[in-house]
């Protein structure tokens, strides 16, 4: 089983987002002054939306040397502080919303096979909805998803460290349940095929 550490944001209901299953065990930690989690119990750091990128900053190198390890970090979020290693994202609300789309570039893991890409468009028919910036990825990092303007969305990167990145630039994804199995939607598809992918990678590695 993977073991998983969520960045609380404070938001009400964020529980419901990261509920743990057979393959995966999350825990919350809140981001208080003296801020600083042990990472050493984990494989998975979760960044959500809404997260506080100051603190971030400050464990920064904490972070870098849990990558190192071959663990994973997770952000769903624009982060404006410079803490993810190799990756910046851009805030930029140049454009606008109406004319924002996105587009699959690459899918090397088949993440978004199947999915509707309406559903990170639109939200009750707005567009533009899911991101106010952009990726500025590392030079061998994979981009999943871009924009009208081939701006980076979502983005893999497998060679900054050791580990696994994977980030978007903003919106809502997490792993939510749902009573109708038929109405999950396609960001909480995403989120559990990346799990899952990183479950299979560590079973691997210890096979």
């Amino acid at each position: 089983m993977l073991k998983a550490l969520v960045i609380s944001n404070n938001i009400e209901g964020l529980h419901r987002y990261y509920l743990s299953n057979e393959k995966i065990q999350y825990d919350m930690t809140e981001v208080t002054g003296d801020f600083g989690p042990d990472l050493s119990h984990y494989d998975i750091l979760v960044v959500p939306n809404g997260s506080d990128h100051v603190a971030m900053l400050k464990i920064k190198d904490k972070i870098k040397a849990f990558l190192e390890e071959g663990k994973s970090l997770i952000c769903c979020d624009g982060w404006f502080t410079n803490w993810v290693p190799g990756n910046q994202w851009i805030m930029d609300n140049s454009k606008k919303s109406i004319d924002t789309r996105y587009y699959l570039k690459e899918d090397p893991h088949r993440f978004f096979e199947g999915l509707d890409i309406n559903e990170f468009i639109f939200s009750h028919g707005i567009s533009g909805y899911w991101a106010c910036g952009y990726i500025e990825p590392a030079s061998d990092a994979q981009v999943l998803l871009e924009d009208t303007w081939q701006r980076p969305i979502i983005v893999l990167d497998q060679s900054t460290t050791r580990g696994t990145i994977f980030l978007t630039a903003s919106g809502p994804l997490g792993d939510m349940a749902y009573e109708d199995t038929e109405k999950i939607n396609a960001p909480t598809l995403l989120f559990r095929r990346l799990i899952s992918y990183l479950f299979t990678q560590k079973k691997q590695v210890y096979a």
